[in-house]
């Protein structure tokens, strides 16, 4: 099994890391830290993405425990390591060349739901549609809005996930984090500085584990009522059966994306794999052989045919990771 030489950027190019001798120094007290099943390397992203695109990552971990990430955070730190952190893979665009230094991945490992009263404890690797269920079963309401989504736990925090009117931010109480050196550290609602598709975990490289939800009790079958009838609007409406990375593009103020987008005539467009859904001009999906650059090429060109139509620059809501 190859080893990618791990890089940096910098205005000046591509700056490497570590020798051949440390590499294999810092796989090994990878593998101490979990069992080998969970450590590998020149992992294809596409397996671990919703758009089922992107190059490989050098390093791959999955942890099964808080300690874990910490220890992998500071092993990551000690040896200059860039991380990068996913959940489920959706509402990402992992570039073709892949991800250079180490991707944390978030799973079922990480995917344990509790909850004492009316509040939820969920690890980062929890579906979302997991939680929503879990919640309903319970006879809590306020995540409902959440029952479709295709995100981790982990990761809708971060974006600050929503449909239907409702957000996370709505309903995280708190976030049991990891930081860059290591330490673990509890962060409030107040502390999140929840916004529009915005966390302060975007900023601070802190590492969502667990998060805790308080909900409210409420009606079983209006709990019911309402995912069902925001399933059925899903489906009717998104293109779900095709490999995508949920909404493209961030709602302009005043505006609605996919609106905007199908108004200026480009429902269907293709660039190589990649297409604006027939069914959601919202939505890029991967049509069959999708690239990255197919992506960011469709991305630029809707971007400049809707400026110029309606003078409204569309921001991609997707996260953009990886090497060109």
């Amino acid at each position: 099994m190859s080893i990618k030489l791990l890089a940096k950027q910098s205005p000046k190019g591509w700056i490497f890391l570590l020798n051949d001798n440390e590499r294999q120094e810092f796989l090994n007290k990878l593998k101490d830290i979990a069992s080998a099943d969970r450590v590998r390397t020149d992992e294809p992203m596409t397996q671990h993405t919703t758009f089922r695109i992107g190059g490989p990552a050098d390093f791959f971990f999955v942890p099964a425990s808080t300690g874990e990430v910490a220890a992998a955070l500071a092993l990551a730190a000690k040896f200059g390591v860039p991380v990068t952190v996913l959940g489920n893979g959706s509402n990402v665009l992992v570039l073709d060349k892949g991800i250079r230094g180490l991707v944390i991945k978030f799973d079922e490992h990480m995917g344990y739901i509790r909850h004492t009263g009316a509040h939820i404890y969920a690890g980062a690797g929890a579906s979302l549609g997991d939680v929503s269920r879990y919640a309903a079963c319970q006879g809590l309401t306020g995540m409902e809005f959440a029952v479709g989504i295709p995100g981790s736990v982990g990761g809708a925090v971060f974006m600050n996930a929503g449909a239907y009117d409702g957000e996370m931010g709505q309903v995280v109480c708190a976030v049991i984090a990891v930081c860059p050196d290591g330490t673990l550290k509890r962060f409030t609602n107040a502390d999140i500085d929840f916004g529009y598709r915005h966390s302060v975990f975007q900023e601070n490289k802190c590492v969502i584990c667990e998060v805790e939800l308080a909900l409210k009790v409420g009606s079983t079958a209006e709990i019911s009522r309402k995912m069902d009838e925001y399933t059925n609007r899903r489906e009717a409406k998104q293109p779900v059966e095709m490999p995508s990375a949920g909404s493209t593009f961030k709602r302009p103020p005043g505006y609605y994306a996919g609106t905007l987008i199908e108004q200026t005539g480009l429902k269907g467009l293709r660039i190589g794999g990649a297409q604006v859904s027939d069914k959601h001009a919202g939505f890029i999906i991967n049509a069959g052989g999708a690239t990255a650059q197919d992506v960011l090429a469709l991305i630029r060109e809707v971007q400049r045919r809707v400026h110029e139509k309606f003078n409204v620059q569309l921001q991609p809501e997707v996260r953009i990771i990886g090497e060109e």
